[in-house]
């Protein structure tokens, strides 16, 4: 059973930064694409960034420069550094696979950026 629980979110001010930790148990990180997705209140859950078992990222638009995600194989842990924060960034943050597992969504982690 896959289980994913993010943590590191918090409240910052705008300009300031963050690093969301995302642990993985029941399966193996580096075997998927692995990517964060976000939700803000009234939104949609979108896209933020993904990276390929060899370490290629992509990004959505709206986070390009600003963050950065990264893993660690051996720890079975994937990361996103957001820096630059912005009041638009804050959203609930969850990390999955890319296409993400259906029923494998974990708790999330709140980033609240204040203006």
């Amino acid at each position: 059973q896959v289980r994913l629980v993010e943590s590191g979110g918090g409240l910052v001010q705008a300009g300031g930064s963050l690093r969301l930790s995302c642990a993985a148990s029941g399966t193996i990180l580096s075997m998927n694409v692995m990517a964060w997705y976000r939700q803000a209140p009234g939104n949609e859950r979108e896209f933020v960034a993904a990276i390929n078992r060899y370490g290629t990222a992509n990004y959505a638009d709206s986070v390009k420069g600003r963050f950065t995600i990264s893993r660690v194989n051996a720890e079975n842990t994937v990361y996103l550094q957001m820096d630059s924060l912005r009041p638009e960034d804050t959203a609930v943050y969850y990390c999955n696979k890319n296409p993400p597992w259906v029923n494998v969504w974990g708790q999330g982690t709140q980033v609240t950026v204040s203006s």
